[in-house]
């Protein structure tokens, strides 16, 4: 990594993490476009919205295993690069970073709706220049601290969700069940249609991957907000509107552009409409800054890969922001507000969405598939694959519904894509994908490299804190050895006496004779399936370990089933103390309940230091 491109700081709390997620959601999808869908669903519209959050699940599901797996800047883009390579990584990275952009640009236009309700005499280049001004604020905000920018999320959500709770309760009071009759008027095959609109509503969930490298702890607070802000922005969304829904005659409700400020007005009169029309500038403003804080990611991801120019990887020394990479966002989201019809591109964002979802579902299955050992997510995405399955086909089915733009606008995304693949990329990103390690167990084992595994493996040392010690040295500078053919066990021993002998410069006779004696005197193996031998030597301040996987099994006892994993330790008497300390590590690792199974399934030498390398264990200070 260039020496510009240091990590980001882990400096986002649960709390932070579930606001950028929930804010993120809470914007048009609540107060503007429940008028639009209740014209094609009539009452039916609060299931139409429950519906689009079952949609969600596959992605959400998904996204939260591949987060926790590999919690890096840039999530979709990442997950998307390493399971299927550079050029689907190049058509992922700038789907999801033009999606976010410009459904963020969107929000801060949004503002200027309810602005008019406030201020009738605004203007539409009024509009956009309060649009412009919120969004060179939260570049300015988002370039000086994540921590900063985290709160104002907190503070946003808070007051959101506070005027929502008070509408929903004030609103129960208020209702007359009769508009809630014929529920379904048009039909029940108006839901599907309707719930695809909504769909793009729950987008917003799915940002926290993109942030995930600023997480702190992100094996639990990943997954935890990710679910926590679904369901309860779902129970939300479904309140406000069932609210809405016995507020609103039809003719008020249908094809309004506010119609939670309407519903407002009929709870608070005047007050209400404008209580509610603050609300949903809240709502867009907070949606904006989580979107520029998760859009400005991708840049960053994509650059350290050689995907996009060296300088957008670049983190500010003094405030630890990606600055060049949170500016160019914000120029783009900038030109889109002053000089674009973001309504026009709102669909296209959406469609770039649908295909970045599908683009990960594909993600996960190759990352299950390929067997990689250093692939451990701490939440595994449920009813795997058939959850994926059925995702790739909704959102395929969404992106046919959505008509001939959104098929030409992916064709076009896939097209540009692959031109800026061929002028700018090819040759420069040689990484081996998670694919090839697919290919790797049906064809020949040398056509995938170890360079996934070995990235894999370090993501999982940032992402667990795991400080080195001394045994974490040992274990990278041992001997491993791994053994196809049946050997008995004095040729066994023969081969590691030869191996250790030579590493400690001492004689092989006396060395193979003292594992020899070790044996004779009570057998070093523990359990079915592994031994460790440990012997004392003569000498000052001599160590070493050796492991072996022996497939096809050693006798070291004959009423013993047959050996598969050995660890031997030899050690002069004065290094004792680490002696004690290397048996203990040893005990922890393979006390792990899938340690046997992964030593067997490892594929090579790499693979077998990992999984001690990244065992759980108590670690010593270095």
């Amino acid at each position: 990594m260039h020496a510009n491109h240091k990590r980001l700081t882990r400096q986002l709390s649960l709390l932070d993490v579930f606001c950028i997620a929930a804010g993120a959601m809470i914007s048009s999808g609540l107060f503007v476009l429940p008028g639009l869908i209740y014209a094609k669903t009539g009452p039916a519209v609060i299931l139409a919205y429950i519906l689009a959050g079952i949609f969600v699940l596959p992605a959400l599901f998904t996204k939260a295993e591949l987060a926790t797996a590999m919690p890096k800047a840039g999530g979709g883009y990442f997950f998307v690069e390493r399971s299927m390579g550079s050029v689907a990584g190049v058509i992922g990275g700038f789907a999801e970073w033009f999606s976010l952009s410009i459904k963020s640009a969107f929000a801060l236009v949004g503002i200027g709706a309810f602005a008019i309700l406030i201020n009738p005499n605004l203007t539409l280049w009024q509009i956009k220049l309060i649009a412009a001004g919120f969004c060179v604020l939260f570049v300015i905000l988002n370039l000086r601290s994540v921590k900063l920018t985290g709160r104002v999320q907190i503070l946003l959500v808070i007051l959101l969700i506070s005027l929502l709770l008070l509408y929903i309760f004030r609103g129960f009071t208020s209702l007359n069940i009769h508009r809630y009759t014929p529920f379904i008027p048009f039909g029940a095959h108006t839901l599907f249609a309707a719930a695809g609109m909504v769909f793009i509503s729950f987008g917003g969930i799915t940002k926290i991957a993109s942030i995930a490298e600023e997480v702190k702890n992100p094996t639990k607070n990943i997954p935890y907000s990710m679910i926590l802000a679904f369901f309860i922005v779902l129970l939300l969304y479904g309140l406000t509107i069932f609210v809405t829904v016995g507020l609103l005659d039809s003719h008020e409700f249908a094809g309004s552009l506010t119609p939670i400020s309407t519903g407002g007005y009929k709870i608070f009169e005047t007050f209400g409409s404008v209580l509610m029309s603050i609300g949903a500038i809240f709502a867009f403003v907070s949606t904006a800054n989580a979107g520029i804080l998760a859009a400005s990611r991708y840049p960053i991801a994509m650059s350290r890969d050689q995907i996009l120019p060296d300088f957008f990887a670049q983190i500010n020394k003094k405030f630890n922001t990606p600055h060049f990479s949170i500016i160019f966002t914000g120029i783009f989201m900038l030109a889109v507000i002053l000089f674009l019809s973001i309504e026009n591109l709102v669909e296209v964002a959406s469609t770039a969405l649908i295909m970045m979802y599908m683009l990960e579902l594909l993600a996960c299955i190759v990352m299950r598939e390929s067997h990689l050992m250093n692939y451990k997510p701490t939440f595994l995405s449920p009813f795997y694959p058939w959850l994926q399955i059925a995702g790739l086909i909704c959102y395929g089915f969404l992106l046919y519904e959505m008509g001939f733009v959104a098929l030409i606008t992916a064709s076009v995304f896939i097209l540009v894509s692959l031109v800026w693949y061929w002028i700018y990329v090819h040759g420069r990103a040689t990484r081996k994908s998670a694919l090839l390690h697919i290919i790797e167990r049906v064809t020949a084992r040398e056509i995938a490299s170890d360079s996934l595994g070995a990235e894999l493996r370090g993501i999982l040392r940032e992402r667990d804190n795991i400080i080195e010690d001394r045994f974490d040295k040992l274990v990278k500078n041992c001997k491993i050895i791994d053994i196809d053919k049946e050997l008995t066990l004095t040729q066994f021993l023969k081969v590691a006496a030869e191996k250790l002998a030579r590493r400690l410069n001492t004689n092989y006779g006396e060395l193979f004779n003292a594992l020899v004696l070790r044996e004779k005197e009570s057998t070093t193996e523990i359990r079915p399936g592994l031994a460790i031998p440990h012997i004392i030597i003569e000498g000052k301040h001599k160590f070493d370990l050796l492991i072996a996987r022996c497939k096809s099994g050693v006798n070291f006892v004959d009423d013993m089933p047959p050996v598969y994993a050995v660890f031997i330790l030899v050690g002069t008497r004065d290094e004792r103390n680490f002696h004690l300390r290397v048996l203990s590590a040893i005990a922890q690792i393979v006390e792990d309940a899938n340690f046997d199974r992964n030593w067997l399934r490892a594929r090579n030498i790499d693979e077998l230091r990992d999984i001690v390398l990244l065992a759980e264990r108590h670690r010593e200070e270095a």
